[in-house]
């Protein structure tokens, strides 16, 4: 009697789900931390950045050409970055995770009050590449969630990532909009001089100040998480014996030195791409959004003042990362990444829509009414949905790292990869770019279903 079948798994051993790994709570606290000081001070200058050009004379009194220097500003950060942040990710898979973030937080820290006390262009341009130059700790943080993590965890711990972007993403737009020229808000309490010649000073010195905090939680509190630099401490958290370390710690020092070009084959390369295309549309959307709502309507925007950006986009940030926090371990778990980022990216045409609709709706109707409040929900929800396919792509670049020494390099191709393709939507410009953008998306949703169906499972 033929008993193969009775022998055969139905299911296979690999899609057999094991016990989830309980995080290590207190080390993913401590980078969550961090992870949302950084934000902060990144989307604080978005309320009032278009404002900022205008006061400078930059444009020479022209409104339509704010937005393509305003991009330009934005995208130095991540000309500097595309340069400098592989060799961040390379040197912390040799000097540790710790240094690099040190490093880190402390250029952030510089530039942003840097960034406050510049009255002209070229100061703007000098400190928005500082910042890109010094910081390579977006790359190093995922590193080190994908060090703390396993299988079975590996999509609660992504999950917090676009969490703590998003309410950075409420905190920095909020700060930056209600402290902005704080001599016309509260003119007693700021009737110095100062305020009037740094008008911006304010809201990037509170954002300092946060970096600060990180700073030093960093340094007393956060463990190692490199394996040849881990204290025996963290070796136990993470469930690795002392002696299966030591054994290891040689032959990881060497590999970590891995050529990078043995590690551009199309199980990375897919992922990253992904990222990268991922990363130039949400780009977009984040310049096109304050653009949008600072624009006056004459002009085809919404008229908003920074104040009201900033509430807008603090709202957008606090939807946004509610949902994650509440869902979307669950909707991966239920639906699958591959599914579930297939499904957020194809959010982004309509998404893109909303923006010349609620142009044509302000125009016809004459004024921002309830109408243009209902579009900016629709649009609030789409962002929601697309936001997911960050967590998703994380995931998938994290398990497509061959051994957890090269993570390091792998999350430094990926953001480098992502920089680069943040500058590219500068070159955009006039109605034309919601077509090329939609065709991007296309192509995105493409590059979507080439990813594997499943994560592959690092710990096998």
């Amino acid at each position: 009697m033929d008993t193969s079948n009775e022998t055969t798994p139905l299911v296979s051993a690999g899609a057999l789900k094991k016990p989830k790994t309980p995080l290590p709570k207190l080390q993913i606290g401590i980078l969550m931390t961090l992870q949302l000081v950084e934000p902060i001070a990144s989307m604080s200058i978005f309320p009032y950045i278009n404002q900022l050009i205008r006061e400078l004379g930059i444009t020479g009194g022209d409104d339509a050409a704010v937005g393509y220097y305003a991009g330009i500003i934005e995208s130095l950060f991540f000309v500097a970055q595309t340069l400098t942040v592989l060799r961040w990710s390379r040197l912390s898979d040799r000097v540790g995770r710790k240094p690099v973030l040190l490093v880190g937080l402390s250029g952030t820290c510089i530039s942003m009050l840097c960034f406050g006390l510049s009255t002209t262009f070229w100061g703007l341009v000098i400190s928005r590449c500082m910042c890109g130059v010094l910081n390579g700790n977006v790359s190093v943080m995922k590193t080190m969630v994908g060090e703390l993590t396993d299988s079975t965890n590996m999509a609660q711990g992504f999950a917090l990532i676009p969490i703590m972007w998003c309410i950075g993403g409420f905190v920095g737009p909020l700060i930056g909009g209600t402290l902005a020229r704080p001599q016309d808000n509260w003119p007693g309490l700021f009737a110095h001089s100062f305020w009037s010649k740094y008008p911006y000073f304010l809201p990037c010195a509170v954002s300092a100040c946060g970096l600060v905090l990180g700073f030093f939680i960093l340094l007393l509190f956060l463990e190692e998480t490199l394996s040849t630099k881990r204290r025996p401490k963290l070796a136990t958290i993470l469930g690795i014996s002392n002696g299966a370390d030591n054994d290891n710690r040689e032959g990881l020092a060497q590999t970590s030195n891995i050529p990078m070009r043995s590690l551009l084959t199309p199980t990375i390369v897919i992922p990253i791409a992904n990222y990268a295309m991922l990363a130039l549309l949400d780009m977009a959307i984040m310049a096109i959004l304050p653009l949008f709502f600072s624009t006056p309507t004459y002009l085809g925007g919404l008229g908003f003042t920074p104040s009201h950006i900033g509430l807008w986009m603090a709202m957008f940030a606090m939807a946004n990362g509610t949902f994650q926090a509440l869902f979307f371990a669950k909707i991966v778990d239920r639906v699958g990444p591959k599914r579930l980022f297939c499904v957020s990216v194809s959010c982004f045409t309509p998404l893109m829509l909303m923006f010349p609709i609620m142009s044509w709706l302000v125009h016809t109707r004459g004024m921002v009414d309830h109408t243009i409040t209902v579009a900016l929900i629709g649009q609030l929800t789409l962002t929601i949905i697309w936001d997911m396919a960050f967590g998703t792509v994380f995931m998938f670049i994290t398990a497509s790292a061959p051994t957890k020494n090269v993570l390091g390099a792998v999350n430094g191709l990926g953001q480098t990869s992502a920089s680069m393709a943040r500058v590219e939507h500068n070159i955009l410009n006039g109605n034309a770019v919601y077509v090329v953008l939609i065709v991007l998306a296309g192509i995105l949703r493409w590059l979507g279903s080439q990813l594997p169906d499943e994560i592959q499972d690092r710990d096998e």
